[in-house]
């Protein structure tokens, strides 16, 4: 017997705007849940649509499934409280304003050089001379350096 208000996969795609697929998906994410009916049929609770509404925000606003995760996996798994919506948020707020300072940085250094990856062989012999910057590691040195600085101020 199956439990009141259980939605079926295709009611939760029709009602939450997203594919049956990326259902399937978050649920082998670990970010939804569902339960499986006497003909193993995946079966959802009503409080799914919130949660799938918060995955798609954090999404569009840029953040990776698995940060997204890791802040749904600190809840319990009942509707999102209003409460709990402000923590999440708060936290979502900090990663995405160290985001938009490294984009920022990107977008303002970009032109004039690539960060010593090297793709500028005519700049970087005057920014990098005899390519000092590997000591500092692999990967775009320059303007690591700078998103740093910018993240400490």
């Amino acid at each position: 017997m199956e439990r009141c208000g259980a939605m079926s996969v295709g009611e939760v795609a029709k009602r939450s705007g997203v594919a049956v697929s990326t259902l399937h998906f978050y649920e082998t994410k670990g970010l939804i849940t569902s339960t499986r009916n006497a003909g193993n049929q995946r079966r959802y609770d009503r409080k799914v649509l919130r949660r799938i509404a918060v995955i798609r925000i954090a999404q569009a606003a840029g953040l990776p499934l698995t940060e997204i995760k890791k802040h749904l996996d600190a809840i319990p798994n009942t509707p999102i409280s209003v409460s709990e919506w402000r923590e999440l948020s708060s936290e979502w707020h900090a990663v995405l304003t160290e985001r938009i300072a490294t984009l920022t940085t990107l977008r303002d250094h970009m032109e004039g050089c690539i960060g010593c990856g090297c793709l500028s062989l005519t700049d970087c012999p005057l920014r990098n001379p005899d390519d000092v910057m590997a000591n500092a590691g692999a990967g775009p040195q320059l303007l690591t350096i700078s998103v740093d600085n910018v993240a400490e101020e």
